[in-house]
């Protein structure tokens, strides 16, 4: 078996930080649970969904009966056109990485949209008033259909919206 090579690190402290990198429980993805929870909406978190279609998709927050999928996507990790860095050191290994991200995040969208799904990505450099009001946005557009919604909402403003009706079965424990 052959093993590609791998980059090593330019530094020790560089290496601390990249393991110190979390997949899930982000500062900004922590934000926007803990404001979504404060106004009564209950969710899945790092919720893993298997669609129909055999693809299997995590997304950082998960509301099920609506049918809401929720992406906090950071700058570098997702190549953000605005604050996304391309590393110096090891480019070669990096480069092709963040397309990959990019690509797998444009595959999940869309396998998650075939499926019913309504998506919703944001940076994580997104105001968190803004972040809340795209995806209560969501919620409220999947729960005035009477189903899940599909595609990618607006922004809405701050605060509009209701908690999501608990007889609609929009609450879910939330698996801090």
């Amino acid at each position: 078996m052959v093993v590609a090579d791998y980059p090593h690190p330019s530094s020790e402290g560089r290496s601390a930080n990249m393991r110190a990198n979390r997949r899930t429980d982000t500062k900004p993805e922590l934000a926007l649970r803990h404001a979504l929870h404060q106004r009564g909406y209950r969710y899945r978190k790092d919720f893993r969904l298997d669609l129909a279609s055999g693809k299997r998709v995590r997304p950082d927050i998960a509301f099920t009966a609506r049918k809401v999928a929720v992406f906090v996507d950071g700058c570098f990790w997702h190549a953000c056109p605005e604050h996304g860095s391309k590393p110096k050191a090891n480019e070669w290994y990096w480069s092709p990485k963040l397309v990959k991200n990019v690509e797998r995040d444009r595959i999940n969208d869309a396998a998650l949209i075939l499926a019913g799904w309504t998506v919703v990505r944001l940076w994580e450099h997104v105001p968190l008033a803004e972040a809340v009001a795209t995806v209560v946005e969501a919620l409220e557009t999947s729960r005035a259909a009477g189903q899940p919604g599909v595609g990618q909402p607006g922004v809405g403003q701050p605060g509009v919206g209701q908690p999501p009706d608990p007889e609609a079965g929009g609450h879910h424990p939330e698996a801090n």
